[in-house]
């Protein structure tokens, strides 16, 4: 009896034994591999499609087909005026007037003899002024050719002209003028602005 029982006893430390040793064993790396597709479907991607974008886009004006037309006729006078829209304005304008908010003017197919600028986030591309005035903030004027007098009033305004521009006048904080001609005299009160 006494026999049995150790026999008995032995056989179940063995059969713990070998439990234990199916527990103990090391884990097993788990596979990865690709779902499988049915026959006649195709995978998707997880790259960002067209439409999406990780950031905000910057603001860009609307095509010519999209803006509103404005015509100064020969050596006339116009206003453009709102927010949040896109002009075109063509002709000879002696003087071009743009007022509002979130505006985006082409008037590279006019002549400018005096642009005046009153408002804030104000885009307006010329082929030339003889004169440019901005008052307001975050304001953009670029230029395909020289500006013979500039004048800004305000905060964050970018003018640009391909040519010089004889004489600049700033009042205010973070502005740039930027000419590949060259800037002429130069009058600047302000903090941060940029002159070259």
């Amino acid at each position: 009896m006494h026999r049995r029982l150790l026999a008995l006893s032995g056989a179940v430390a063995l059969t713990t034994l070998l439990a234990g040793c199916i527990f103990v064993g090391a884990p097993r790396s788990a596979e990865s591999r690709p779902p499988s597709i049915p026959d006649g479907q195709v995978a998707q991607t997880t790259a960002p499609s067209a439409t999406e974008t990780p950031l905000p886009p910057p603001p860009v004006a609307s095509s010519p087909s999209d803006a509103v037309a404005l015509d100064c006729g020969d050596g006339g006078s116009q206003l453009v005026s709102g927010a949040d829209q896109s002009f075109l304005v063509t002709g000879t304008c002696v003087e071009l007037t743009v007022t509002g908010s979130e505006l985006a003017v082409d008037a590279s197919a006019a002549g400018v003899g005096a642009l005046r600028i009153t408002g804030d986030r104000i885009r307006v591309h010329i082929a030339g002024a003889d004169e440019v005035r901005v008052e307001g903030d975050d304001g953009e004027v670029t230029s395909a050719a020289g500006i013979a007098r500039i004048e800004i009033v305000g905060d964050r305004t970018t003018t640009e002209a391909v040519t010089g521009i004889p004489s600049v006048t700033v009042r205010g904080h973070d502005n740039v003028v930027r000419s590949g001609g060259g800037v002429g005299s130069a009058v600047v009160s302000g903090s941060g602005n940029t002159i070259r």
